[in-house]
C-alpha cells in the first residue's frame, strides 16, 4: 500500500479535474450497447461509467478507493465493488464487456489484472484498455511525475499490454494522439 492514498485524497475534485475524452471513441471501440453487464475495472468516480448506463443492462465500477467509490455511489444506476483488479468479487465470464480506462499502470499486478479480466468477460466479448503511451514524450513525463508523487504506476507500452492476455485472445491497438487503446476480444463458444 502507498504510504500516501492519492486517490482518497483526489476523490472529491477527481471528476472536476479530470474531464472523461471522447466517449463515442471508447462507447464505438467496446462495440455497445450490449445486453448484458459492463465492468469499468479501476473506474474510480464512476466519471466514464456514468456516461455507458443507457448501452448496457447494467455498469458496475470497481476500484479499490473507497472514496472514490463514494463519488461513483452518488451517480444513479451504477453499481460499486470495493476491490483489487487482480482479485475481484464477480463470477466467471459474467461481463459482456470490460473496461479499464487510465488505470492498468496503477495496479499492483498488472498480470495478474490482465487474467482476472480475462475471466470475467464472457465467450463473444470485449476487454477495452486505455492508457497513456508511455512511448510518447509527455506521458514519459507523466510516469517521472508520478513516481516523483510517491505513485505506484508502472506504465507499459500498447504491445506490452497485448501480451498480457491468453495467446486465444484476439488483440488489436488502436492510437489517437499520447492515448492508446488494447482491444481484446474472447473468441465465443
Amino acid at each position: 500500500m502507498p504510504i500516501l492514498d492519492h486517490f482518497g485524497f483526489i476523490a472529491p475534485y477527481y471528476d472536476r479535474v479530470f474531464k472523461p475524452g471522447n466517449r463515442d471513441d471508447l462507447i464505438t471501440l467496446a462495440a455497445l450497447p450490449v445486453e448484458g453487464m459492463v465492468l469499468d475495472a479501476g473506474g474510480g468516480t464512476g466519471r466514464i461509467a456514468q456516461f455507458l448506463r443507457n448501452q448496457a443492462a447494467q455498469v458496475v465500477v470497481a476500484d479499490l478507493s473507497f472514496e472514490m467509490l463514494t463519488q461513483a455511489q452518488a451517480k444513479d444506476g451504477l453499481l460499486t465493488a470495493c476491490s483489487h483488479t487482480e482479485w475481484m468479487p464477480f463470477e466467471d465470464q459474467c461481463f459482456e464487456r470490460i473496461i479499464m480506462i487510465d488505470a492498468l499502470h496503477h495496479v499492483c499486478h498488472q498480470g495478474e489484472t490482465a487474467q482476472e479480466l480475462w475471466r470475467l468477460v464472457k465467450p463473444g466479448g470485449r476487454i477495452v484498455i486505455e492508457e497513456p503511451d508511455v512511448r510518447t514524450w509527455g506521458v514519459k513525463l507523466l510516469a517521472l511525475g508520478e513516481k516523483v508523487l510517491g505513485m505506484r504506476s508502472h506504465f507499459l507500452a500498447p504491445p506490452a499490454i497485448a501480451g498480457l492476455f491468453d495467446e486465444s485472445a484476439q488483440v488489436r491497438i488502436e492510437r489517437k494522439g499520447a492515448i492508446s487503446w488494447v482491444i481484446v476480444e474472447k473468441p465465443g463458444e
